[in-house]
């Protein structure tokens, strides 16, 4: 059902027309299929953030006259797909005395854009970001040009039938490992994925956390999205003995006690190594040791930031120096050994970043302080979601021509064969929530889709790296019309699947296929139901609820077995007739969450949780890996996926 308001929180004509102009989203369909009136607090509240003048409703008319009267005369970015500017158009005034300055031109050479002429009248440029200059009224005005392939990057066996398995890496156990799981841990996993006929092996996000109490453990919750946690740093095996937690202090000791040696050598920290960006966010990291880790604390010259000697830990500087610089080099490493073996390595891309980290102190003009990211009320949340971060202004990223989207693209793509965007959405859209205000209260904010894919295909054919997206959820479908037009895979699971009149096999040939994520319950622990009385016992599903939620689920996984055979009495044959299904479906990649070969009944995650309330992201794996892929059963369910695939390399 519609929201309900009172007289005075109804959006009044003037403030709907404003909201408009600036992209926020006056009315939407929620996750539960209700249609939903945003009210005035929270349209004024967004607006307000995005830069409008305004502060209550009788505002709007004076604050859009003064939007129209400031906004620019031609667009900040440009998109210049394949390269190609019409320059018959006219349009925007693309005169023949307008300049490009060409990215990687020696001196920023500056060339007439007519000189790019390819004789029909269409400018053809190099792919790259590009600045273009026009003259208009007198006036010199300056955009970004993005000239990117319209096709993300594909490998050469992108068309063929592959597999591969998914994993949290911090969770890797083996015989040799310490507290967490490392970059050795990884290597030694993908060799024996490799050695099964595999030929991808993804991790959730290896970016920096907060890792001293109260810890931050998510992946998804990011110091930075420009850096590499040092935790994943091999600093020599461990006992290998078992763990009941994934205990990041004590990983984040052992990497400094590691380093201490080589901390003392100024030899270590080569000058030449430390860009202007590595070198703030140290210094950043020294200021948190000694400032407190909320930055929005600090005196005013640090939070607008000016970091003086005396405000840094001159230790934790060079520590966080040392440790970045030692990380690049053992994943340049990485890569290098796995393009041998064949196979390639998926990252994610986190949406967002902690409010207290790195990215949003040097960056505060492009994010909405006063906002926090979300999703709106569905099945699985039927009050909302608030993911703790801080959304990007859309006109703050476009007027520095996304560079800072483009640096958190480039630093995963120069590394990963496989880049997944996580919530692929946020290209399109974000539904916004005013701080202070309910789960569904929040709205849709839109975002330049065109210029943010044209950034993600150029670093993928830059990086020549492959893009998934994650599609599930609320997807509007002018999103999964782009994801098409630009050749990059979406997503699609058993687990939200099954029931729907979809056959288990029945994937698409741009959709990599998945039984479950690390934001799902596991295979195991789906057929038994236990998410559901886990859901219960956490506040996230009425008791009253329940039964109905079991229902449904004994209904769906009925279906199951009525396709596929079998019995979920018997999971572990159960979860090889699922295997083989989405091995031989049409599906580009099938990948397998490893937890799941061996019938893990507990989640690495419960969405909607803090890691106080449940154990999120801070569970070791049960068994050891190197153990475990050399158990009978566990190698029958690979040798499963391997000869699916390959059967249906054959046959396509």
């Amino acid at each position: 059902m519609p929201q309900t308001h009172t007289v005075e929180d109804r959006p009044d004509p003037s403030l709907r027309e404003l909201a408009t102009t600036l992209g926020v989203a006056t009315s939407f369909r929620d996750g539960l299929g209700n249609d939903v009136e945003v009210g005035a607090e929270t349209l004024v509240r967004v607006c307000a953030a995005l830069g409008a003048e305004i502060e209550r409703s009788r505002d709007a008319d004076a604050a859009l006259r003064t939007h129209t009267a400031t906004r620019r005369v031609a667009p900040a970015v440009r998109v210049a797909w394949d390269g190609r500017i019409d320059l018959r158009s006219g349009r925007d005034s693309l005169t023949p005395a307008a300049v490009l300055r060409v990215e990687g031109t020696a001196g920023m050479d500056e060339r007439p854009l007519r000189t790019y002429d390819d004789g029909s009248g269409v400018a053809v440029v190099p792919f790259g970001v590009h600045e273009l200059e026009v003259e208009m009224g007198g006036d010199v005005v300056r955009s970004t040009v993005i000239a990117a392939p319209t096709l993300a990057w594909r490998s050469p066996a992108a068309d063929s039938a592959r597999w591969g398995v998914a994993v949290h890496l911090g969770a890797l156990r083996s015989g040799r490992s310490r507290s967490v799981g490392d970059l050795s841990d990884l290597r030694s996993l993908a060799g024996s994925v490799a050695a099964a006929g595999g030929s991808v092996v993804t991790v959730l996000p290896i970016l920096p956390t907060f890792n001293d109490p109260p810890i931050e453990p998510s992946p998804y919750s990011p110091v930075s999205r420009l850096f590499w946690s040092e935790l994943v740093l091999d600093v020599g095996p461990g006992s290998g003995a078992p763990v009941d937690r994934i205990d990041v202090a004590t990983a984040a000791a052992e990497v400094d006690r590691a380093l201490a040696d080589v901390l003392l050598d100024a030899d270590v920290v080569d000058a030449a190594s430390i860009d202007a960006e590595l070198a703030r966010y140290a210094r950043f990291r020294g200021a948190q040791h000694r400032l407190g880790r909320d930055w929005r604390t600090w005196p005013a010259t640090a939070r607008n930031g000016r970091l003086g000697d005396a405000l840094v830990d001159p230790a934790v500087e060079r520590f966080h120096l040392a440790a970045q610089l030692a990380v690049r080099d053992q994943l340049d490493r990485l890569r290098r050994d796995l393009d041998a073996t064949g196979v390639r390595l998926g990252l994610d891309l986190a949406v967002g970043v902690h409010p207290e980290g790195y990215d949003v102190w040097s960056r505060p003009h492009l994010f909405a302080d006063t906002m926090a990211v979300g999703a709106t009320p569905d099945a699985g949340f039927p009050s909302g979601q608030n993911w703790g971060f801080h959304p990007m202004l859309p006109e703050a990223s476009a007027a520095e021509g996304h560079r800072y989207f483009r640096a958190a693209i480039a630093h995963q793509a120069s590394l990963a064969g496989l880049l997944r965007i996580d919530h692929i959405m946020a290209l399109r859209r974000l539904y916004w929530i005013p701080e202070g205000m309910a789960l569904d209260q929040g709205t849709y904010v839109s975002y330049p889709m065109e210029e943010l894919f044209a950034v993600l295909c150029l670093e993928s054919h830059l990086r020549a790296c492959e893009v998934i997206g994650e599609n599930l959820g609320t997807v509007p479908p002018e999103l999964d019309a782009a994801l098409g037009r630009h050749g990059i895979n979406g997503m699609r699971l058993t687990q939200f699947s099954v029931g729907g009149g979809r056959a288990v096999g029945d994937v698409a040939a741009d959709e990599v296929a998945f039984i479950g994520t690390h934001d799902t319950p596991s295979f195991a622990g789906w057929l038994a139901g236990d998410d559901i009385d886990l859901r219960v016992d956490l506040g996230l599903l009425a008791a009253a609820d329940a039964p109905a939620a079991r229902a449904h689920r004994a209904g769906v996984t009925a279906e199951l077995v009525a396709e596929l055979g079998g019995s979920v009495d018997e999971p572990a044959d159960l979860l090889e007739r699922v295997i083989v299904a989405l091995g031989s479906s049409p599906s580009p990649l099938v990948l397998l969450w490893l937890e799941d070969l061996w019938l893990e009944p507990r989640p690495v995650n419960v969405p909607g949780t803090s890691s106080t309330a449940h154990p999120n992201w801070q569970r070791p794996m049960r068994r050891r890996y190197d153990d475990a892929l050399a158990d009978p059963d566990v190698a029958r369910l690979l040798a499963a996926i391997d000869a699916a695939r390959r059967s249906r390399g054959d046959s396509a």
